[in-house]
Order: C-alpha cells, then sequence, then structure tokens
C-alpha cells in the first residue's frame, strides 16, 4: 500500500497546467509537416503564424491559446494507493486553482445558470479509472471550447453500419468548420452508451498526434477517414488548403445489440496534454 497525501497530488497538477503554454512535441511536428507540404498561400501562412506563436508563447512564458479551457483530468488510480489529507477532488482542483493563477491563465469556469464565475476556473472536470498496482497515474488536459463546443453524439442504427460511423464523422467535421481553429484532431468514440462513447472519443485525444491505434481495423479506418476529412478543403483557420486536420484518433467499447453509439470529440491545433505518474 502506497500513501499520499493530498498536497503531493496538488503540486503535480499544478506543474502540469504548464501545459497551456506549449504544443505537445507530436502537435508541433504535425503542424511543421503540414506547413512544409502547404499548397495553399492563404493556409501556409496561417499555419506560419502558428508557428511563430506557439515559439513566442514558449520564449515569453505564456499561454499557447487565451483560451485555456476547463481542465480535463484522467486519473488512473491504483487500487493499493491511499490518499490522505483530504479527497483526490479536493486535490486536484486545488492543482488547477495554484497553477491557473500562477501562471495567470484565464478564469473562464462559470455557472451554466446564473453564469457566475469561479474566478479560478475550478472545477476541474476529474475522470478516473481504477488500476492494478499502487501508481497514480495524471493526464492534464485544457480543453478549450471552440473545439469543444463543435462534439457531436449520433445514435446510429446497428444496420448503418461502418458507413454510417464514417458519414457521421465527416458530418461532425463538416458542420465545425472554421469553428474548431484547424487543423484539428478528431478524437472518435464508438461504442458503449452515449456517455461512454462522449469518454472514449475524449481519450483518444490524450494519443501522441498520429499516433495510430493498436486496432488494425480502427487505424484503417482512421487513415481512411483522415484523407475525406482533408479532402474537404476546410484547412487552416478555414482558410482552404490541404490540411484540415492532422489525424483521427478512433477508439470503441462494447455496445448494446440493438445500438451504435459514434461521438466525436475535436481538438483544435493547440494541442496541449501534459502527464506525469506519482
Amino acid at each position: 500500500m502506497k500513501t499520499l497525501n493530498c498536497q503531493q497530488i496538488a503540486d503535480a497538477v499544478c506543474s502540469l497546467t504548464e501545459a497551456c503554454g506549449a504544443l505537445t512535441p507530436s502537435c508541433a511536428a504535425a503542424m511543421k509537416a503540414a506547413c512544409e507540404k502547404e499548397s495553399n498561400e492563404n493556409a501556409k501562412f496561417a499555419l506560419e503564424t502558428l508557428l511563430k506563436n506557439a515559439d513566442v508563447a514558449k520564449e515569453r512564458g505564456l499561454p499557447v491559446c487565451q483560451d485555456t479551457g476547463m481542465a480535463v483530468v484522467f486519473v488512473k488510480l491504483g487500487q493499493d494507493v491511499h490518499i490522505e489529507g483530504g479527497t483526490l477532488f479536493e486535490a486536484v482542483n486545488e492543482g488547477v486553482r495554484r497553477g491557473y493563477s500562477k501562471h495567470g491563465y484565464r478564469a473562464s469556469v462559470l455557472d451554466p445558470v446564473t453564469r457566475v464565475n469561479t474566478r479560478d476556473n475550478t472545477p476541474a472536470v476529474l475522470h478516473i479509472e481504477l488500476t492494478e498496482g499502487d501508481k497514480l497515474e495524471i493526464a492534464f488536459m485544457p480543453k478549450g471550447f471552440g473545439s469543444e463546443n463543435m462534439s457531436r453524439l449520433f445514435m446510429l442504427t446497428p444496420s448503418e453500419g461502418i458507413e454510417g460511423v464514417k458519414r457521421s464523422v465527416i458530418e461532425a467535421v463538416k458542420a465545425a468548420g472554421s469553428n474548431p481553429c484547424p487543423p484539428i484532431v478528431v478524437g472518435v468514440g464508438i461504442g458503449g452508451t452515449a456517455e461512454k462513447a462522449m469518454l472514449t472519443a475524449k481519450e483518444q485525444l490524450l494519443r501522441e498526434v498520429g499516433a495510430p491505434s493498436g486496432d488494425e481495423i480502427l487505424a484503417a479506418l482512421e487513415t481512411e477517414l483522415l484523407s475525406e476529412i482533408n479532402a474537404l478543403g476546410i484547412g487552416a483557420q478555414g482558410f482552404s488548403g490541404d490540411t484540415t486536420a492532422f489525424a483521427v484518433h478512433i477508439g470503441k467499447y462494447p455496445t448494446h445489440i440493438s445500438a451504435l453509439p459514434v461521438a466525436v470529440n475535436i481538438q483544435c491545433n493547440a494541442v496541449r496534454v501534459a502527464k506525469t505518474a506519482l
């Protein structure tokens, strides 16, 4: 049995909030590759500007985007971990509160009815998965809402099959247009229930940009959909061009015999993810 104090967890989350100030290495690599091959002058300029913006953010210690989002935190909690000094939820929120205040990130979280701001970007959205062992793994994703607002859930019938899945993903991307600040990463969740499909889609955004699924069928579907999405011509920041999406990441979960849920969760061009383990 390993004992972790809430303060240790809060410190770890606070450090992870620095992710708001940098693209992940795989995102930066995908953006550079897209810029090098872009044939549309306006889209190429947009990609060059995004790369320059990332450099300036790193040099000056600024956020990559003014929308530092809602803090979405995924925790894998080993069943042999004991947390003392408070709850895991309290510890995560304390880390978010301190991190956003320390770096001067925008406080974007408010009551959905009264619209009164919480002033410290809490509460975070916390997902917990119980695992074996005595490790506590944390993944932090600041999710901006230009992309989050483009989320879609399709409750298809089984007869619609894989063609229905593909049609739904393309429909979601077309409807999103330039709103999620493309080039985007498209997270897709197939199966489960409505909420499980949505969670599965978001979890795919934790992957390295462009890393294929370990499932051969899903990997092939990712490649096919990426080609179709880029053929839409929406392009960087909606200026048309060759790259509308950096990647399509698909996950699945068993579902009911009478169902075929398909969820789409889009990430903007600023993929910001950080992970640690205690």
